[in-house]
């Protein structure tokens, strides 16, 4: 069942023509598109209100729907609002809003000279795992578009410079007025006068500028910012395009990214693995020292907590992961080769020593020091 016009308006069926009016510029400011962007559910009770007020605002449609109700509206009886769109709405009503929604700027329907905007440009940018860590700023220099010196524009003729051309419809309602911009200006309400030498057919230039781009840390291979304003300009005065900077990683000559992670290979020798070693680890903006404790296995990951990249909003910081690898040596001495050989052949030598036998560490270490 179709909701009752006066409910959605919050009226009376005897409210007057101006209470209905001053109603429904309520209900509009409310569910205004502009004050909820995204908002589906205020888009539709602001095409609810439209429907209403067309209805209860008309005199001889009101009489119709008094007597009838909406079915003095079905099967093409008196026509209605059911199939409004936005652009329906603000054509026939805009009047009604006044100038409610002048701190909202560029809302559906508004009357008058479209701005124009410039095209955006794109850009990459590659970036060491140093100045994603810390942020960085980067210039760079992008050619855009601008306007030719001595360019000048004239008011358009075929809309008489209000960027909006009027077409009447006979329905079965009466005449009924809509507007659309302008197809010759593109709803600039102007037309190029003067096109300097040298520029495009609309009077554009290519100019090269150097544009400086604050990077903050944390980013990530893929990820867009935008540099606003900083893209091709546009006629008549409009507004410029955006410089959209893609995000590229070089790779690192020690360190893996993963995520907010970073991972790094650490070579020991057998004898570092045997005794245990303290070593210092290379970080991206400087140096930290670990302690591998005497019999670490090959293989083992030692994770440094907060030693990673930041999020890109600040709240949190990675880990540095250390992948341990004994180093294995192809070529040994006749002295080193005994050795082990005796390893081997000893019935009571454990694949895992104790680290109390002093004596098996130091013939370790004076093999291989």
């Amino acid at each position: 069942m179709k909701e009752d016009y006066y409910n959605i308006l919050g009226v009376s069926k005897g409210a007057s023509a101006g209470e209905i009016k001053k109603a429904y510029r309520k209900k509009a400011i409310e569910f205004h598109p502009d004050k909820n962007p995204g908002d589906d559910r205020a888009e539709a009770n602001f095409k609810k209100a439209a429907q209403a007020y067309e209805v209860l605002g008309d005199q001889n449609k009101k009489a119709k729907y008094d007597q009838y109700g909406h079915a003095a509206f079905e099967n093409g009886g008196f026509g209605g609002g059911g199939g409004m769109n936005m652009d329906d709405i603000f054509s026939q009503f805009g009047d009604v809003f006044g100038s409610a929604f002048g701190g909202f700027g560029g809302g559906f329907g508004q009357q008058g000279s479209t701005q124009r905007r410039g095209s955006n440009l794109r850009i990459k940018v590659s970036l060491s795992l140093e100045e994603i860590l810390l942020g960085v700023e980067k210039k760079v220099k992008v050619i855009r578009k601008v306007q030719s010196p001595g360019l000048s524009y004239t008011r358009c003729n075929n809309c008489n410079g209000s960027g909006q051309v009027n077409k009447i419809t006979n329905t079965i309602l009466g005449r009924m007025q809509t507007s659309a911009p302008c197809s010759s200006c593109g709803g600039a309400g102007q037309s190029i006068e003067n096109r300097p030498p040298g520029s495009d057919s609309q009077g554009m230039i290519n100019e090269e500028e150097t544009v400086s781009i604050k990077i903050p840390p944390g980013v990530e291979e893929g990820m867009q910012l935008k540099v606003s304003g900083k893209g091709n300009a546009a006629l008549s005065n409009g507004v410029s395009g955006d410089l959209l900077v893609l995000i590229e990683e070089k790779p690192h000559e020690l360190f893996i990214r993963e995520g907010q992670n970073l991972h790094l290979d650490v070579y020991i020798s057998i004898s570092e693995a045997v005794l245990g070693v303290s070593k210092d680890i290379q970080l991206l903006n400087g140096k930290v020292r670990i302690k591998l404790d005497p019999g670490i296995q090959s293989g083992k990951t030692l994770r440094l907590r907060s030693k990673g990249l930041s999020d890109i909003n600040g709240y949190s910081s990675g880990d540095l992961l250390v992948h341990i690898n004994v180093w294995t040596p192809k070529v040994l001495n006749r002295d080193q080769k005994k050795f082990f050989q005796s390893m081997i052949d000893d019935d009571n030598f454990e694949p895992r020593p104790d680290k109390s036998d002093k004596s098996f560490f130091e013939k370790v270490k004076d093999m291989f020091a």
